[in-house]
């Protein structure tokens, strides 16, 4: 018997306790991570935006392929699914915040970690929990089953992770319009240093695996004071055939890897509090461009993930032509670029390696 994650929203949380509360289900992107689970294993609930753990779900059949809906009322894109027993299922207000102390200081992933950087195995659904961890919390769940603490919900928050349904020809697509915030757009001081520092380990990094770089102009003096590119690996054009409008945005985006003639994956280090220039160019490549086939990334500390996925899901994101931004677009943390980067074999790792890192909003 083995622990794993099971994340939620606070809108597919809701329609979970709506339902027969017997089947939990993954999306497509997760089809390989669902070979590691066996019978008996238990997957630990956690709501995504709240941030609280909430259930714990015995897996007894599975997984198999569903796609009648569950969690939306006409498409659901968890079609990969398991029978599960459900031992816990807390409503929001007595599901535990993470930051309780008894849990925050013990949890291996956790304890000391105040800077909001304990994603681990938050990251996605089905990863791996240690066993020590998962005991804690699994011993923790069943108390506030029997002698449940009251933790009061903030509405303001509960509404802002609850995304608004769109319906369109090609299916429902799900948005979200977060409150304004004051925006720093402008990095200074050590924010522009970091972003800087960021740039330059995305460059080293992509050099390493065989990339070719490409860096905006007005950028490279600075990323060059921290990264000595070999021969060749910087480009000083882009080997690209697209309209001039294309080229221009292109060329604005803070790291491209390339083989060939072909962009691989593109990165923005998004610094800003409100978080809107990295998406809004992806955003504007894929309009001019919605048939590219690149993996995209939004790179940005730990905690603007949650700031991250409430402004990917806004509905000038979310109604693109082909498909929603939040389904290209990944965010990759600051705190995670850098194990990734201590990695003595980089030179022998594949860019997949990234899909280890990267979070994708929940629908």
């Amino acid at each position: 018997m083995a622990y794993y994650t099971d994340l939620f929203t606070v809108d597919t949380y809701n329609s979970f306790l709506a339902s027969a509360r017997t089947i939990t289900g993954f999306s497509e992107a997760q089809r390989k991570l669902v070979r590691r689970i066996g019978i008996g294993d238990k997957l630990i609930g956690y709501v995504k935006g709240l941030s609280r753990w909430c259930a714990i779900l015995e897996v007894v059949e599975g997984p198999f392929e569903d796609a009648t809906p569950i969690f939306q009322p006409t498409s659901d894109p968890y079609t990969i699914r398991f029978r599960v027993r459900p031992t816990v299922c807390l409503p929001l207000e007595h599901a535990i915040p993470i930051k309780e102390p008894e849990i925050f200081s013990q949890l291996s992933f956790t304890q000391g970690r105040e800077d909001g950087h304990w994603v681990g195995p938050l990251r996605r659904s089905l990863q791996v929990i240690d066993e020590a961890d998962g005991r804690l919390l699994e011993s923790a769940l069943l108390n506030q089953l029997t002698s449940p603490r009251i933790y009061p919900l903030d509405e303001g928050e509960v509404r802002a992770n609850t995304p608004q349904r769109i319906n369109r020809s090609e299916g429902t697509v799900t948005v979200t319009v977060p409150a304004d915030e004051a925006d720093d757009a402008t990095p200074t001081g050590k924010a522009g240093r970091d972003s800087i520092r960021i740039q330059a380990d995305l460059a080293r990094l992509g050099e390493a695996m065989g990339f070719r770089v490409w860096l905006p102009r007005n950028d490279r003096g600075a990323v060059l004071q921290h990264w000595q590119a070999k021969q060749d690996s910087l480009l000083e054009t882009l080997p690209l055939n697209y309209d001039n409008v294309t080229l221009t945005t292109i060329e604005q985006i803070d790291v491209i890897w390339l083989k060939g003639r072909s962009i691989q994956r593109a990165f923005e280090v998004e610094h800003s509090t409100a978080v809107y220039s990295g998406l809004l160019r992806m955003a504007d490549l894929l309009a001019l461009q919605p048939n590219m086939d690149i993996a995209l990334h939004i790179v940005a500390p730990a905690v603007r993930r949650d700031k991250v996925f409430s402004e990917i899901k806004r509905p000038v994101f979310s109604l693109l032509e082909r498909q929603p931004l939040a389904q290209r677009c990944s965010f990759i943390a600051y705190e995670d670029l850098n194990e990734l980067m201590s990695n003595p074999h980089l030179p022998h790792i594949s860019d997949s390696v990234l899909e280890e890192y990267e979070e994708f909003a929940e629908e």
